[in-house]
Parts: structure tokens; sequence; C-alpha cells
């Protein structure tokens, strides 16, 4: 118990910190925070269905964009926060409508179906947007200031991230990981995994929505090439692969190491930082494929290399 109230206020500490960066920080720092956040709500997001039930997922990219162009339609309509709401909300839906006949499927076919629901999605609002307006992109004017859209990507990753972790941590979750343990066996035992694996894709896609929606304006133009590219879903499984994708933790550590890690390289070596940042992952699925963090868990339980 201690330990665990230890852990909390350190968590509430660096939360009460963050909630200052506007306050003390450049717009530059202020804006590598937002990035930062912005990561950590999609990968702790994607744990709740890749890393929990082990149905790998490329199809947060069409749920980011899908938030992103619903928030681009109707931002000059509605207020800003019932967008970005209704951003995850619009995601939440679309995923429920699709979820029973896409998790039906399993292992590498439900890899290629998500991937090919990212880029069906990005070629439906390319023609969309020609039919519509005879062009691609859309300019967003008088969008809020970044310590607003900063503050907004802080709330949505605490968001996610405090779901991950009692989604985790429940009854719910324990019937995620018996799908991903052997899922014949949990429904012979009564679980019922075709509802448990549809609602944990609804959850997963519920945040990514909104955090599309938030991104949408600060970009203040948007197009379909770029929100709704599968670097975002393939950026968010190394994250989450880095620091261990079955682990709340695990999944912060990775989106923070590779956010600045990233950031640190760019500013560096603008010419040569993808071929360093790539040389790293290789090596941390090489010789770490279970996370960072596997190696420190085992010492500190004690559990034989």
């Amino acid at each position: 118990m201690a330990k665990r109230a230890a852990l909390y206020g350190f968590l509430a500490l660096i939360l009460a910190l963050l909630c200052l960066v506007p306050a003390f920080a450049s717009d530059y720092v202020v804006s590598l925070f937002l990035d930062l956040l912005m990561w950590i709500a999609l990968t702790e997001s994607w744990i709740i269905l890749s890393g929990y039930t082990g149905y790998i997922s490329l199809g947060h990219s069409a749920f980011f964009g899908l938030g992103a162009y619903f928030m681009a339609m109707t931002w000059t309509h509605i207020p800003y926060a019932l967008g970005v709401l209704s951003g995850g909300l619009v995601c939440l839906a679309f995923a429920f409508a699709i979820g029973f006949p896409f998790l039906r499927v399993r292992g590498p076919y439900f890899v290629i179906l998500t991937l090919g629901l990212s880029e069906f999605t990005k070629y439906l609002f390319i023609n969309l947007e020609i039919k519509l307006g005879g062009t691609v992109g859309r300019i967003l004017m008088m969008t809020p200031g970044l310590e607003t859209l900063y503050y907004s990507v802080l709330i949505v990753g605490t968001g996610a991230t405090i779901t991950a972790y009692f989604v985790k941590n429940s009854r719910f979750g324990i019937g995620l990981f018996s799908i991903k343990e052997e899922e014949d066996a949990a429904n012979s035992l009564g679980i019922n995994t075709s509802i448990y694996k549809w609602l944990a894709f609804g959850i997963s896609a519920f945040f990514p929505g909104m955090v599309g929606a938030i991104l949408a304006l600060r970009r203040s133009y948007i197009d379909p090439y770029t929100v709704f590219s599968p670097a975002v879903s393939f950026q968010v499984i190394v994250m989450a692969f880095l620091g261990g994708f079955e682990d709340v933790e695990g999944a912060l550590l990775g989106a923070v190491v590779l956010t600045l890690v990233s950031e640190a390289l760019w500013a560096q070596y603008p010419y040569y930082y993808m071929i360093i940042l790539g040389a790293i992952v290789i090596f941390i699925v090489k010789f770490m494929p279970l996370g960072v963090l596997h190696p420190i868990k085992q010492r500190l339980l004690k559990e034989p290399q």
C-alpha cells in the first residue's frame, strides 16, 4: 500500500508539473510536450485492444484522420470542446459499427484488414474532397491558441492512461488477457470474447478520434494524405513495443523515449536521424523484444533470465 501511495503521489506531481508547462516554458517546449502527450494518448489507447488482446491493429490512423476531418467540417458550427468530444464519439461509433465483422479475423489477417481500413478511409475522403470542393485539403481559420490545445491534449492523454490502467486491472481486462492467451479456451469458460473485443475496439478508437480533432486545429491545414497516414499507426506500434506493449507504464515510457529521441536526433542530425532512429529500433526489437522495462521487472521480481 505504501509503494502504491508513493507511486500515485509521484504521478500526481508529474501531472501538476505538466499543468505548469505553458506558464513557464517557451512555445517550442510547449509544442514538444504537446506532441509528447499526443503520442502518449495514442499509444495508451492502442494497448487497450492490441496490447491486452493480441489483436495488432494498424487502424489508429483511420480513427485519427476521421476525428481530424470531423473537426474540420464542424469547426465553425459547434463549440470547440463539443467538437473534440464528438470527434471521439464518431470514431467510437464507427469502431462499433465495423467491430464485429473485423474482429472475426485473427492474426496477420487482422493486421492487413486494419491497414486496409486506413487506406480505404484515406481515399474515401480524397474522393469526397474532390467532389465537394474540387480540391484536396482544408484550411482552418481562427483556431484556438497553443495553450488551449496543450491542455486539451493533456486531458485526453491523462484520460487514455487512466482508462488503460483501470481496464487492465478490472474483470474486463482479465477477460481481454484471456483472449490473448487462448481465445477458444476463454470462450469455453463462458467469456463472451466477441463482446469483449468489440468493447475494447471501441474504447481504443475513442481517444485517437479526440486527438485527431485537436491536432487538426493545431495544424490549421489538413488533407487526407497526412491525417490518414499509416505512419501514425506504425509509430504508435513502435512506441508500444519499445516500452512493453502489455503495460501502461511501458507504453508511457515508449512514447516518451521515442518522442524525445526523435526530436533530439532531428535537431542534431536532420539528414541522418531516421537512419539512426531505425538502428535504435532494430536494436530494441532484436535484444529487448518484450520492451526495455522487461529486464528491469525481471530483476525486481527476481525472475530467472
